[in-house]
């Protein structure tokens, strides 16, 4: 999943934000749907819901019963579950954050 989720991440043809790319790993991955890949467009970059990661905001939205602990050890490994606090300490590119996601998820 992680493998899948960095390689549509900013890369044509997809051109994926973090929220996309997760999701669309997931969604590949597991042949479960959630949502269509699109309407997560609106998730990326500081805007998903209380400025989350839109890559830990989407790997919640696709596992949610175990968002809790997704959240815990995404943080643990980040430092922040909110975008602005991630770029800010510039120590984990947005990148990492996808894979990270997507590999909790998995």
């Amino acid at each position: 999943m992680k493998t899948h989720a960095t390689a549509v991440f900013h890369r044509p043809p997809e051109n994926f934000n973090c929220a996309q790319a997760v999701l669309d790993a997931f969604q590949s991955v597991t042949g479960r749907s959630v949502a269509p890949v699109a309407d997560y467009k609106a998730h990326g970059g500081g805007r998903a819901p209380a400025g989350m990661c839109g890559a830990l905001y989407a790997a919640c939205q696709c596992a949610p019963e175990a968002a809790e602990a997704l959240r815990g050890a995404f943080v643990a490994k980040t430092g922040s579950p909110f975008c602005k606090e991630i770029k800010g300490a510039q120590r984990i590119r947005c990148a990492e954050c996808v894979g990270t996601a997507a590999e909790l998820l998995q």
